[in-house]
């Protein structure tokens, strides 16, 4: 079973991408990230057509998630419960007994900044969330834009990507070790990896020809998942199409 997470920066612009790259790659689930459409204008028919059926929550110009998988979803669940959040960045679906957590995480703009203070709000009320998801579905995966990379390795250039740096600070890493200590696992660090692997590349300064990148695509998996886990990595290939993302598909296979 493939598992997929994909920020796509735009469906409307990457449609022709997705659809290019499912027919290619065949996951079983894709959880999408900055969709960036209101809900009217979700191409779900161009996806069912591809084999996908799918369950959204968007907003026009702005974040926007998705869950498409090849099983019709159970239970779905658009934002985190008991937090009251106009932004549309989380929707939760049961796909073939598998609890699907799909997460665009705040930004937060800047440390110290209160984009930044709402980042940490809004992460320690996923906290609470996927702590009561894990007590009812304990084969269950975590994954999405993190914007957080989770250690020095996952950064081009540690002494800029440093513990005072958006992205890299230390209450956000925290935040993530607080998440990963529920019982979660990182799936690509399962595995033997490639130095240098990242999934997200800044548009300007040649970023991705230079390999100036983050790993912040993160695929989280369970205790009881973990020892199902036969594979994880980041697709590089999407990246060197015409108008990319600017980000990889990060994807965890399970036995």
């Amino acid at each position: 079973m493939k598992i997929i997470s994909w920020n796509v920066n735009s469906l409307n612009v990457r449609l022709p991408h997705l659809q290019q790259w499912l027919a290619a790659f065949a996951p079983d689930v894709v959880a999408l990230q900055e969709t960036k459409l209101e809900d009217s204008r979700f191409p779900d028919t161009a996806l069912a057509e591809a084999g996908y059926r799918s369950v959204f929550a968007g907003q026009k110009t702005y974040n926007g998630v998705a869950i498409l998988s090849r099983e019709a979803a159970q239970d779905v669940q658009i934002g985190i419960p008991g937090f009251e959040d106009e932004q549309k960045r989380v929707i939760a679906a049961t796909v073939g007994g598998l609890r699907i957590i799909d997460l665009y995480v705040v930004n937060g703009q800047d440390v110290g900044t209160d984009k930044y203070a709402y980042k940490l709000r809004w992460l320690d009320a996923v906290h609470a969330w996927v702590q009561d998801e894990l007590s009812r579905h304990p084969d269950l995966i975590v994954l999405g834009d993190f914007n957080i990379a989770p250690e020095a390795r996952d950064t081009h250039d540690p002494a800029v990507w440093n513990d005072s740096h958006i992205l890299t600070s230390t209450a956000e890493r925290d935040a993530l070790q607080r998440l990963l200590s529920l019982g979660l696992h990182d799936a690509f660090r399962l595995f033997p990896q490639e130095e240098n692997a990242f999934s997200w590349w800044d548009y300007r300064q040649a970023g991705f020809r230079r390999n100036l990148g983050l790993r912040i695509d993160l695929t989280l998996v369970s205790e009881s998942l973990r020892a199902r886990c036969v594979a994880a990595g980041i697709d590089r290939e999407p990246r060197t199409w015409d108008r990319p993302s600017d980000h990889a598909p990060a994807w965890v296979e399970l036995a």
